[in-house]
Protein backbone atom coordinates (compact mmCIF):
# COMPACT_ATOMS: atom_id res chain seq x y z
CA UNK A 1 0.00 0.00 0.00
CA UNK A 2 2.78 2.53 0.51
CA UNK A 3 4.42 1.89 -2.58
CA UNK A 4 0.95 2.41 -4.64
CA UNK A 5 0.52 5.60 -2.34
CA UNK A 6 3.99 6.93 -3.30
CA UNK A 7 3.73 6.38 -6.72
CA UNK A 8 0.36 8.14 -6.83
CA UNK A 9 1.89 10.81 -5.00
CA UNK A 10 5.43 11.13 -7.51
CA UNK A 11 2.25 10.90 -10.26
CA UNK A 12 0.63 14.09 -8.61
CA UNK A 13 3.71 15.92 -8.27
CA UNK A 14 4.54 15.22 -12.04
CA UNK A 15 0.93 16.48 -13.03
CA UNK A 16 1.28 19.40 -10.89
CA UNK A 17 4.82 19.99 -11.65
CA UNK A 18 3.56 20.27 -15.85
CA UNK A 19 0.52 22.69 -15.27
CA UNK A 20 3.47 25.24 -13.47
CA UNK A 21 5.66 24.66 -16.37
CA UNK A 22 3.24 25.63 -18.93
CA UNK A 23 0.95 28.12 -17.19
CA UNK A 24 4.80 30.56 -16.54
CA UNK A 25 5.33 29.37 -20.70
CA UNK A 26 1.36 30.74 -21.53
CA UNK A 27 2.06 33.85 -23.75
CA UNK A 28 -1.50 35.44 -22.19
CA UNK A 29 -1.18 34.43 -18.77
CA UNK A 30 -4.07 34.86 -16.76
CA UNK A 31 -2.23 35.21 -13.60
CA UNK A 32 0.85 37.40 -13.13
CA UNK A 33 4.77 36.09 -12.22
CA UNK A 34 3.18 36.48 -8.59
CA UNK A 35 0.14 35.02 -9.07
CA UNK A 36 1.33 31.77 -10.24
CA UNK A 37 3.56 31.70 -7.24
CA UNK A 38 1.31 31.73 -4.83
CA UNK A 39 -1.27 29.25 -6.84
CA UNK A 40 1.91 26.35 -7.29
CA UNK A 41 2.24 27.08 -3.35
CA UNK A 42 -1.31 26.52 -2.67
CA UNK A 43 -1.35 23.40 -4.79
CA UNK A 44 1.84 22.08 -2.96
CA UNK A 45 0.15 22.52 0.51
CA UNK A 46 -3.19 21.09 -1.02
CA UNK A 47 -1.00 17.78 -2.22
CA UNK A 48 0.59 17.95 1.13
CA UNK A 49 -2.25 17.28 3.08
CA UNK A 50 -4.32 15.05 0.85
CA UNK A 51 -0.77 12.68 0.07
CA UNK A 52 -0.71 12.04 4.00
CA UNK A 53 1.60 15.01 5.53
CA UNK A 54 -1.48 15.36 7.98
CA UNK A 55 -1.81 18.17 10.11
CA UNK A 56 -2.22 21.88 9.37
CA UNK A 57 -2.50 25.08 11.83
CA UNK A 58 -5.77 25.85 13.18
CA UNK A 59 -7.17 28.84 14.90
CA UNK A 60 -6.88 28.48 18.93
CA UNK A 61 -10.77 29.40 18.56
CA UNK A 62 -11.14 26.59 16.81
CA UNK A 63 -8.95 24.35 19.10
CA UNK A 64 -11.08 25.86 21.75
CA UNK A 65 -14.36 24.91 20.54
CA UNK A 66 -12.80 21.04 20.91
CA UNK A 67 -12.16 21.92 24.43
CA UNK A 68 -15.90 23.91 25.26
CA UNK A 69 -17.28 20.60 24.01
CA UNK A 70 -15.27 18.27 26.15
CA UNK A 71 -16.23 20.74 29.45
CA UNK A 72 -19.59 20.29 28.32
CA UNK A 73 -19.77 16.51 28.41
CA UNK A 74 -17.79 16.52 31.58
CA UNK A 75 -20.58 18.84 33.00
CA UNK A 76 -23.39 16.69 31.85
CA UNK A 77 -21.76 13.27 32.22
CA UNK A 78 -24.89 11.63 34.25
CA UNK A 79 -26.46 14.62 35.10
CA UNK A 80 -30.00 12.65 33.31
CA UNK A 81 -30.55 15.87 31.84
CA UNK A 82 -32.21 15.69 28.50
CA UNK A 83 -31.76 18.12 26.35
CA UNK A 84 -29.54 20.24 28.06
CA UNK A 85 -26.17 19.48 25.68
CA UNK A 86 -27.45 20.94 23.17
CA UNK A 87 -28.39 24.16 24.08
CA UNK A 88 -24.56 23.95 26.05
CA UNK A 89 -23.26 24.17 22.69
CA UNK A 90 -25.40 26.76 21.69
CA UNK A 91 -24.14 28.82 24.33
CA UNK A 92 -20.78 28.22 23.30
CA UNK A 93 -20.88 29.15 19.63
CA UNK A 94 -22.65 32.23 20.68
CA UNK A 95 -19.71 33.02 22.48
CA UNK A 96 -17.67 32.51 19.53
CA UNK A 97 -19.65 34.48 16.85
CA UNK A 98 -20.12 37.62 19.44
CA UNK A 99 -17.47 38.90 18.64
CA UNK A 100 7.10 49.69 27.90
CA UNK A 101 10.40 49.65 27.51
CA UNK A 102 10.82 46.32 25.81
CA UNK A 103 12.44 46.47 22.61
CA UNK A 104 11.28 43.53 21.50
CA UNK A 105 7.75 40.84 21.69
CA UNK A 106 6.57 40.88 25.56
CA UNK A 107 6.72 37.54 27.53
CA UNK A 108 3.92 38.73 29.54
CA UNK A 109 6.38 38.46 32.25
CA UNK A 110 7.63 41.89 33.50
CA UNK A 111 11.08 40.18 34.91
CA UNK A 112 11.50 38.30 31.80
CA UNK A 113 10.93 41.65 29.81
CA UNK A 114 13.71 43.49 31.88
CA UNK A 115 16.14 41.07 31.81
CA UNK A 116 15.99 40.01 28.36
CA UNK A 117 14.05 43.10 26.32
CA UNK A 118 11.48 40.82 25.29
CA UNK A 119 11.82 38.39 22.15
CA UNK A 120 13.77 39.38 19.27
CA UNK A 121 13.07 38.74 15.70
CA UNK A 122 16.18 35.77 13.96
CA UNK A 123 16.68 34.76 18.31
CA UNK A 124 16.19 30.83 18.65
CA UNK A 125 15.82 30.47 22.35
CA UNK A 126 16.08 27.19 24.09
CA UNK A 127 13.72 26.61 26.92
CA UNK A 128 14.41 22.95 28.95
CA UNK A 129 13.86 21.51 32.06
CA UNK A 130 12.94 18.14 33.63
CA UNK A 131 9.62 16.72 33.57
CA UNK A 132 7.11 18.08 35.69
CA UNK A 133 9.18 21.52 35.66
CA UNK A 134 6.48 23.11 34.13
CA UNK A 135 8.49 24.03 30.38
CA UNK A 136 4.95 23.53 28.45
CA UNK A 137 2.86 25.90 30.72
CA UNK A 138 5.90 28.33 30.61
CA UNK A 139 6.13 28.57 26.72
CA UNK A 140 2.41 28.51 26.92
CA UNK A 141 2.24 31.41 29.03
CA UNK A 142 5.01 33.34 26.85
CA UNK A 143 2.94 32.31 23.68
CA UNK A 144 -0.35 34.12 25.14
CA UNK A 145 1.65 36.70 26.46
CA UNK A 146 3.31 37.69 22.89
CA UNK A 147 -0.05 37.36 21.28
CA UNK A 148 -1.79 39.74 23.89
CA UNK A 149 0.81 42.26 22.99
CA UNK A 150 -0.16 41.95 19.14
CA UNK A 151 -3.67 42.22 19.49
CA UNK A 152 -3.31 44.93 21.95
CA UNK A 153 -0.68 46.95 19.32
CA UNK A 154 -3.16 46.57 16.61
CA UNK A 155 -6.46 47.63 18.74
CA UNK A 156 -4.82 50.47 20.09
CA UNK A 157 -6.99 52.87 17.59
CA UNK A 158 -9.37 50.61 16.81
CA UNK A 159 -10.60 48.01 18.84
CA UNK A 160 -12.26 45.72 16.13
CA UNK A 161 -9.49 45.62 13.90
CA UNK A 162 -8.07 41.97 13.15
CA UNK A 163 -3.73 41.57 14.29
CA UNK A 164 -1.98 41.33 11.09
CA UNK A 165 0.53 38.82 12.99
CA UNK A 166 0.62 35.94 15.46
CA UNK A 167 1.59 33.35 17.43
CA UNK A 168 2.41 29.22 15.73
CA UNK A 169 2.19 26.46 18.29
CA UNK A 170 3.70 23.75 16.92
CA UNK A 171 2.48 21.05 19.83
CA UNK A 172 3.95 17.84 18.96
CA UNK A 173 3.30 16.09 22.27
CA UNK A 174 -0.19 17.69 23.04
CA UNK A 175 -3.15 17.66 20.72
CA UNK A 176 -4.80 21.24 20.18
CA UNK A 177 -7.81 20.52 21.81
CA UNK A 178 -5.74 19.15 25.20
CA UNK A 179 -3.25 21.95 24.94
CA UNK A 180 -6.87 24.39 23.91
CA UNK A 181 -8.10 22.80 27.51
CA UNK A 182 -4.99 23.17 29.62
CA UNK A 183 -4.76 26.98 28.28
CA UNK A 184 -8.63 27.28 29.29
CA UNK A 185 -7.86 25.65 32.53
CA UNK A 186 -4.93 28.21 33.47
CA UNK A 187 -7.40 31.42 32.65
CA UNK A 188 -10.38 30.31 34.35
CA UNK A 189 -8.78 27.98 37.28
CA UNK A 190 -10.68 25.19 37.12
CA UNK A 191 -8.47 21.95 37.35
CA UNK A 192 -8.01 19.95 34.13
CA UNK A 193 -8.09 16.88 36.15
CA UNK A 194 -11.75 17.78 37.04
CA UNK A 195 -13.09 18.62 34.01
CA UNK A 196 -11.70 15.01 32.76
CA UNK A 197 -13.46 13.07 35.92
CA UNK A 198 -16.34 15.11 34.98
CA UNK A 199 -16.50 17.07 38.09
CA UNK A 200 -17.54 20.29 37.68
CA UNK A 201 -20.67 22.61 38.09
CA UNK A 202 -23.34 24.85 35.96
CA UNK A 203 -21.00 27.60 37.52
CA UNK A 204 -17.88 26.69 36.60
CA UNK A 205 -18.84 25.60 33.21
CA UNK A 206 -20.23 29.36 32.25
CA UNK A 207 -16.54 30.38 33.51
CA UNK A 208 -14.82 28.17 31.47
CA UNK A 209 -17.67 29.40 28.11
CA UNK A 210 -17.04 33.18 29.39
CA UNK A 211 -13.16 32.90 29.60
CA UNK A 212 -12.92 31.52 25.87
CA UNK A 213 -14.78 33.87 24.52
CA UNK A 214 -12.56 36.01 25.78
CA UNK A 215 -9.60 34.29 24.71
CA UNK A 216 -11.08 33.52 21.47
CA UNK A 217 -10.07 36.67 19.33
CA UNK A 218 -6.12 36.22 20.40
CA UNK A 219 -3.86 35.35 17.30
CA UNK A 220 -2.52 32.10 17.96
CA UNK A 221 -2.83 29.10 15.39
CA UNK A 222 -1.92 25.68 16.83
CA UNK A 223 -0.62 22.91 14.76
CA UNK A 224 -0.33 19.41 16.73
CA UNK A 225 1.03 17.48 13.94
CA UNK A 226 3.06 14.39 15.64
CA UNK A 227 7.02 14.17 14.32
CA UNK A 228 6.86 17.41 11.71
CA UNK A 229 9.30 17.50 9.88
CA UNK A 230 11.58 20.76 9.76
CA UNK A 231 10.42 21.25 5.65
CA UNK A 232 7.02 20.97 6.91
CA UNK A 233 7.25 23.10 9.79
CA UNK A 234 8.79 25.80 7.49
CA UNK A 235 6.53 25.48 4.69
CA UNK A 236 3.36 26.28 7.03
CA UNK A 237 5.04 29.11 9.15
CA UNK A 238 5.95 30.51 5.15
CA UNK A 239 1.98 30.17 4.50
CA UNK A 240 1.05 31.51 7.64
CA UNK A 241 3.81 34.41 7.54
CA UNK A 242 2.11 35.33 4.23
CA UNK A 243 -1.56 34.93 4.25
CA UNK A 244 -2.15 36.36 8.38
CA UNK A 245 1.20 37.63 9.04
CA UNK A 246 3.53 35.74 12.15
CA UNK A 247 5.74 37.30 14.60
CA UNK A 248 6.66 34.10 16.81
CA UNK A 249 7.30 30.13 16.96
CA UNK A 250 6.78 27.48 19.91
CA UNK A 251 7.66 24.36 19.20
CA UNK A 252 7.06 21.51 21.92
CA UNK A 253 9.42 19.71 22.49
CA UNK A 254 12.71 19.58 19.12
CA UNK A 255 13.55 16.37 20.03
CA UNK A 256 10.06 14.90 18.90
CA UNK A 257 10.59 16.51 15.50
CA UNK A 258 12.14 14.67 12.46
CA UNK A 259 14.80 16.71 10.13
CA UNK A 260 14.10 17.08 6.44
CA UNK A 261 12.12 14.15 4.49
CA UNK A 262 14.94 11.87 3.39
CA UNK A 263 17.55 12.36 5.24
CA UNK A 264 19.28 10.10 7.52
CA UNK A 265 21.41 11.48 10.02
CA UNK A 266 24.75 8.99 10.57
CA UNK A 267 23.73 9.95 15.00
CA UNK A 268 21.21 11.36 17.06
CA UNK A 269 23.44 14.25 17.98
CA UNK A 270 23.75 15.21 13.64
CA UNK A 271 20.08 14.75 14.09
CA UNK A 272 19.10 17.32 16.70
CA UNK A 273 22.01 19.39 15.13
CA UNK A 274 20.13 19.16 11.46
CA UNK A 275 16.87 20.56 13.18
CA UNK A 276 18.23 23.25 15.61
CA UNK A 277 20.15 24.45 12.58
CA UNK A 278 16.94 24.52 10.40
CA UNK A 279 14.88 26.10 13.54
CA UNK A 280 17.63 29.09 13.81
CA UNK A 281 17.78 29.45 9.82
CA UNK A 282 13.61 29.95 10.15
CA UNK A 283 13.65 32.34 12.68
CA UNK A 284 16.63 33.94 10.42
CA UNK A 285 14.31 33.83 7.37
CA UNK A 286 10.92 34.79 9.07
CA UNK A 287 12.70 37.36 10.77
CA UNK A 288 10.44 35.96 14.08
CA UNK A 289 11.99 34.28 17.66
CA UNK A 290 11.57 30.99 17.59
CA UNK A 291 11.32 29.30 21.08
CA UNK A 292 11.85 25.65 21.43
CA UNK A 293 11.30 23.21 24.26
CA UNK A 294 13.77 20.56 24.98
CA UNK A 295 14.27 17.69 27.10
CA UNK A 296 17.55 17.62 29.81
CA UNK A 297 19.38 14.46 30.43
CA UNK A 298 19.06 11.95 33.37
CA UNK A 299 22.15 13.42 35.02
CA UNK A 300 20.20 16.37 36.68
CA UNK A 301 18.78 13.87 39.32
CA UNK A 302 22.28 12.71 40.41
CA UNK A 303 23.31 15.70 42.04
CA UNK A 304 22.95 17.79 45.02
CA UNK A 305 21.76 20.80 43.82
CA UNK A 306 19.46 19.86 41.33
CA UNK A 307 19.35 23.08 39.03
CA UNK A 308 20.30 22.62 35.28
CA UNK A 309 23.38 23.46 33.62
CA UNK A 310 24.22 23.87 30.07
CA UNK A 311 25.71 20.30 30.37
CA UNK A 312 22.89 18.96 31.02
CA UNK A 313 21.28 19.92 27.43
CA UNK A 314 20.75 16.66 25.73
CA UNK A 315 22.62 16.38 22.54
CA UNK A 316 23.70 19.38 24.18
CA UNK A 317 26.32 20.44 21.74
CA UNK A 318 24.46 21.67 18.58
CA UNK A 319 21.70 23.06 20.67
CA UNK A 320 24.22 25.16 22.89
CA UNK A 321 25.77 26.34 19.70
CA UNK A 322 22.91 27.29 17.41
CA UNK A 323 20.57 28.95 20.19
CA UNK A 324 20.92 32.68 21.02
CA UNK A 325 19.19 32.01 24.29
CA UNK A 326 19.39 29.54 26.44
CA UNK A 327 16.76 28.98 29.88
CA UNK A 328 16.22 26.15 32.57
CA UNK A 329 12.54 26.33 34.27
CA UNK A 330 13.27 24.98 37.92
CA UNK A 331 10.80 24.22 41.02
CA UNK A 332 12.65 23.46 44.26
CA UNK A 333 9.38 22.87 45.62
CA UNK A 334 9.20 19.39 43.74
CA UNK A 335 12.25 18.27 44.54
CA UNK A 336 11.62 19.14 47.80
CA UNK A 337 8.87 16.91 48.26
CA UNK A 338 10.39 13.92 47.43
CA UNK A 339 12.58 14.43 50.24
CA UNK A 340 10.20 14.31 53.51
CA UNK A 341 12.00 13.25 56.45
CA UNK A 342 10.89 9.51 57.61
CA UNK A 343 11.15 8.83 60.92
CA UNK A 344 12.57 5.07 60.16
CA UNK A 345 15.67 6.70 59.58
CA UNK A 346 16.49 8.52 62.41
CA UNK A 347 18.14 7.37 65.96
CA UNK A 348 15.04 9.51 68.59
CA UNK A 349 11.66 11.32 67.72
CA UNK A 350 13.63 14.48 68.48
CA UNK A 351 15.93 14.66 65.17
CA UNK A 352 13.07 13.83 63.46
CA UNK A 353 10.78 16.49 64.68
CA UNK A 354 14.08 18.80 63.84
CA UNK A 355 14.60 17.49 60.30
CA UNK A 356 10.32 17.83 59.81
CA UNK A 357 10.51 21.41 61.03
CA UNK A 358 13.80 22.50 59.15
CA UNK A 359 12.09 20.56 55.52
CA UNK A 360 8.80 22.50 56.95
CA UNK A 361 10.11 25.64 56.58
CA UNK A 362 12.21 24.89 53.57
CA UNK A 363 8.84 23.90 51.59
CA UNK A 364 7.38 27.04 52.79
CA UNK A 365 10.02 29.42 51.37
CA UNK A 366 9.83 27.45 48.24
CA UNK A 367 5.58 27.01 48.09
CA UNK A 368 4.64 28.20 44.45
CA UNK A 369 7.83 29.53 43.27
CA UNK A 370 9.84 28.68 40.42
CA UNK A 371 13.07 29.99 38.90
CA UNK A 372 14.00 31.05 35.18
CA UNK A 373 17.79 30.21 34.94
CA UNK A 374 18.88 32.53 31.66
CA UNK A 375 22.14 30.39 31.23
CA UNK A 376 22.72 31.99 27.84
CA UNK A 377 21.78 34.94 26.31
CA UNK A 378 23.97 35.64 23.37
CA UNK A 379 23.13 39.77 23.36
CA UNK A 380 22.21 40.40 26.78
CA UNK A 381 23.09 39.20 30.50
CA UNK A 382 22.53 35.96 32.38
CA UNK A 383 20.91 35.14 35.49
CA UNK A 384 18.11 33.75 37.21
CA UNK A 385 14.14 35.17 37.45
CA UNK A 386 12.32 34.22 40.13
CA UNK A 387 8.61 33.26 38.75
CA UNK A 388 4.96 32.13 40.61
CA UNK A 389 3.28 29.10 40.19
CA UNK A 390 0.59 27.53 40.63
CA UNK A 391 0.59 24.13 40.26
CA UNK A 392 -3.04 22.88 40.29
CA UNK A 393 -3.48 25.12 36.63
CA UNK A 394 0.03 24.62 35.85
CA UNK A 395 -0.12 29.04 35.33
CA UNK A 396 3.05 31.13 36.02
CA UNK A 397 3.09 34.89 36.64
CA UNK A 398 5.50 37.37 38.14
CA UNK A 399 6.28 36.85 41.79
CA UNK A 400 5.59 39.93 43.37
CA UNK A 401 1.99 40.34 41.59
CA UNK A 402 -1.36 39.97 42.99
CA UNK A 403 -2.25 36.90 41.44
CA UNK A 404 -6.54 36.69 42.20
CA UNK A 405 -6.97 38.03 38.80
CA UNK A 406 -7.14 35.03 36.65
CA UNK A 407 -6.28 36.62 33.38
CA UNK A 408 -3.54 38.88 34.93
CA UNK A 409 0.80 38.20 34.94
Amino acid sequence: AKVIHDAWLRRQLIDLGEVVVNRAFGVEAELDGKEQLEAAEQALFDLAKEGGNEGALVTFERAMVRAVEMAEKAFTNGSGVSGLSTGLRDVAEKAFTNGSGVSGLSTGLRDVDAKMGGLHPSDLLILAGRPAMGKTALATKIAFGAARAILREAQAENPNAVPKGGVAVFSLEMSADQLATRLLSENSRISGDRIRRGEISQRDFDRFVETSRELATLPIFIDDTPAITISALRTRCRRLKRTRGLDMIVVDYLQLMRPAAGSRPESRVLEISQITQGLKAIAKELSVPVIALSQLSRQVESREDKRPQLADLRESGSIEQDADVVMFVYRDEYYLAQRAPKQLNFDNSEKYAEAMDKWQQDMERAHNKAELIIAKQRHGPTGTIPLFFEGEFTRFGDLDMVHDDPHGG
